[in-house]
């Protein structure tokens, strides 16, 4: 009886393939990770993933607008923020995907770089054996030697990667050959240029972000900021930073001139700010007077002062109870429309007997519809300062240990004053004016306005790494849409009777509609060059085949 066992297949249960080892995983997942598809796939992936940071505030930023926008959202912003939503690119999902797209990248390239050293090297393909298969080809005879005709053949063709492979008889004369030649070596070479840019993008946005820093600071006309943490109103910085490392300059604010537009469809739209002062680069050494204007910062010691903002800060000076003057300074208002009405706080924690805090607004231009009705500003000019505040007395909460914003009063210990009609008390203030507080709490004077400057200081390291990279990718970028890489043959054979019939053909790595008129060109030119009897043109366009190599050995003479 015949053994009827079999050997066992590698199939698993049901004709299914075996599963994959973990090695073969990993070499699947790579591939995968590393394939052009998925590079671009993340390259979309990363730019859907910037687009909350353009719609949501983000504390590197502009802290007070994210404060804002809790207080507008109370339900949303808890989640957003749970979501990483206000610090969109130092989140852990975009680092991912930003990291994922660089490895994609480098693991594109490194093979691509391979193959293309070796493109480089190789020399250009034998012609196949029937022309008339090729897109376009053409065919004309000629009494000139084959000799002749293919020297004549390479300097027709022009710039390109040439062979010139012969064949000859027993008595040494050439009797047959072709001209190989192969250009557009540079379409490769300006993609890889262009993913590699890409790369130094990314890599230069990355150093920028972890070795650089972004602060923002309100400076008012007559004061100073020295560049130490302690001075920013915000601060954020990368990872590899060091906050020791703060270049130790300080600025003097002189002058902020702010103008508007005074009259016509776009009245009160800002025309210009400029911003005057001195700055010191170092501790000991002489000032020197700066300039700052929008999209013009000022340069010190490898840091940015941009003049991001600006507004009114009225100089308010308080006496308490006991008639000593508590307070007096520039008070920033912070501006919370176009017409610049602004909102601010003033904190008097050396008030006796009790502290004294005061919350209001300032108009530059106020403007009244009525005896009952609460002022509004007209223009973001200074025309008729307003000064309005509540009054309240107690307890400021600064003794507490715990860190407040100097724009927000903390009214949990503290008591309004009211005016004799048993209502809030409201005063309005105008330059020189002074109001008397009740109970005899003391005293508030409005006592000049002055104008303030918001800066943002940010130092980059490696700016300009992404300025190239983008400049020249976008040189590969052009290089590899304009550049098609073409192969041309030109083949002649002399005949029994004399005559040397040549046969020119040409194949497009990318497609092109020009291949057909670009061969009739180079016959034509060829033929006027060597001499013809007869031409005959043939456009063909099935696909190219391979052909066996033929069976006489040739010698190689490279153009």
């Amino acid at each position: 009886m015949a053994d009827d066992r079999r050997a066992p297949t590698k199939k698993g249960r049901g004709g299914a393939a075996p599963a994959l080892s973990l090695v073969e995983t990993v070499r699947w997942a790579w591939r995968q990770l590393t394939s052009m598809r998925t590079a671009l796939f993340l390259l979309l992936l990363l730019a859907l993933a910037a687009v909350p940071g353009s719609i949501v505030p983000q504390r590197s930023v502009d802290q007070r607008a994210v404060q804002a926008y809790f207080e507008r959202h109370p339900d949303l912003a808890p989640v957003l923020d749970r979501l990483g939503a206000f610090h969109v690119y130092t989140s852990v999902w975009f680092s991912a995907i930003y990291i994922l797209l660089m490895i994609s990248l480098i693991g594109c390239i490194i093979p691509r770089v391979g193959v293309y050293a070796r493109a480089l090297r190789a020399r250009p393909p034998k012609a196949p054996r029937n022309f008339s298969r090729l897109p376009a080809s053409a065919t004309y005879e000629t009494t000139d030697d084959v000799g002749s005709v293919l020297t004549a053949a390479g300097g027709t063709i022009g710039w390109a990667r040439k062979d010139t492979v012969t064949e000859t008889d027993d008595a040494g004369a050439v009797v047959a050959g072709e001209v190989r030649a192969e250009k557009g070596y540079l379409r490769e070479f300006g993609n890889l240029v262009f993913h590699v840019s890409l790369t130094v993008v990314l890599v230069g946005v990355a150093s920028m972000s972890l070795l650089g820093y972004r602060g923002s600071a309100i400076v008012a006309e007559g004061k100073g900021f020295s560049n130490t943490l302690t001075q920013f109103d915000e601060f954020t910085s990368g990872g590899l930073f060091d906050t020791d490392d703060l270049p130790p300059f300080s600025l003097t604010l002189d002058d902020l001139d702010a103008t508007f537009e005074l009259d016509g469809p776009q009245r009160g739209a800002p025309r210009s700010f400029v911003a005057t002062g001195a700055v010191t680069d170092a501790p000991g050494e002489d000032p020197r007077p700066f300039e700052v204007k929008v999209n013009h910062p000022l340069r010190v010691d490898g840091a940015s002062a941009y003049l991001v903002g600006s507004g009114y800060a009225p100089v308010i000076r308080v006496r308490d109870g006991r008639g000593r003057v508590v307070f007096e300074d520039a008070v920033p208002f912070l501006p919370a429309d176009a017409t610049y009405t602004s909102n601010g706080v003033v904190k008097v924690p050396e008030a006796r007997p009790e502290q004294l805090g005061f919350q209001g607004f300032f108009l530059p231009t106020a403007v009244s519809f009525g005896d009952d009705e609460i002022p509004v500003s007209a223009h973001p000019g200074a025309a008729n300062p307003l000064l309005g505040l509540f009054a309240y007395y107690g307890d400021l909460g600064l003794d507490n240990g715990e860190s407040q914003s100097v724009y927000v009063l903390d009214k949990d210990e503290l008591t309004q004053l009211t005016g004799d009609d048993g209502k809030p008390l409201r005063i309005m203030l105008t330059p020189g004016q002074t109001v008397s507080l009740p109970d005899g709490k003391g005293s508030i004077e409005f006592v000049e306005l002055r104008q303030f400057a918001r800066f943002q200081f940010s130092a980059q390291p490696g700016v300009m790494i992404p300025l190239w990279g983008v400049s020249i990718g976008v040189i590969g970028l052009v290089l590899s849409l304009t550049i098609r890489p073409r192969r041309t043959w030109v083949r002649a054979r002399r005949r029994e009777d004399g005559v040397t019939v040549v046969e020119i053909a040409a194949l497009d790595r990318v497609p092109r509609s020009d291949v057909a008129q670009s061969v009739d060109d180079l016959a034509a030119r060829l033929a006027e060059r060597t001499g013809h009897t007869e031409t005959d043109y043939d456009t063909a366009s099935e696909t190219p085949t391979e052909t066996a190599p033929t069976k006489t050995a040739p010698t190689k003479d490279q153009a």
